[in-house]
């Protein structure tokens, strides 16, 4: 079972990533998954998260406890939810918009320049769809076929192939990073038996 957090504040898609990856997840890639959500008063603006928990079997207890993947895109959901992760979790972040704190090793971060990424693509509300690709890269919770299926009736037909490309370029982000973070891992393997 993974218990994931989305997280940032009201007008960044918040709620449509969980919709979208819970969706794709319970449709397309035959597992189980449940959405909650919560949001401030502020509403756009302000505070607001959706939580996803996806198993492989039947979801008896529908909301996050202690989560295993927190995606932060601002600096107040971090510093809300930041403490919450599990220890070993996943923290992913919008690295322009989110100062973190010393790295302990307590939890593996993955920062992304999604906001970025979805300007350079013509519109920052791309964003959610550049995190979700990423997501999908780090965590391989969620098919990056079963989020394309899951896309139509989610977001504006105009706008599908954009949002699409926003997805693509995330997941080849998230798989470059992962890439370089196995190479990394086998040369400190190579080191350390050199050393023996």
């Amino acid at each position: 079972m993974m218990e994931v957090r989305f997280s940032g504040f009201g007008g960044q898609g918040i709620v449509r990533c969980a919709l979208i990856t819970g969706k794709a997840i319970s449709l397309y890639d035959n597992k189980f998954a449940t959405m909650t959500q919560s949001f401030g008063p502020e509403a756009r603006g302000g505070a607001c998260s959706s939580q996803l928990v996806v198993s492989e079997s039947r979801v008896l207890y529908p909301y996050v406890t202690v989560p295993g993947v927190l995606v932060a895109l601002s600096q107040e959901a971090y510093n809300l939810y930041e403490p919450e992760l599990g220890n070993g979790g996943i923290l992913i972040v919008e690295q322009d918009l989110v100062k973190q704190k010393p790295d302990t090793g307590r939890v593996q971060v993955f920062p992304v320049p999604a906001t970025r990424f979805a300007e350079e693509l013509g519109n920052r509300l791309f964003a959610n769809l550049v995190v979700i690709g990423f997501f999908a890269a780090v965590t391989k919770c969620v098919t990056p076929d079963a989020v394309k299926k899951a896309l139509p009736e989610l977001v504006p037909g105009r706008f599908l192939k954009a949002n699409i490309q926003a997805f693509d370029k995330g997941y080849s982000y998230g798989n470059e990073i992962m890439a370089a973070k196995s190479g990394a891992s086998v040369m400190a393997d190579a080191m350390s038996e050199g050393v023996e």
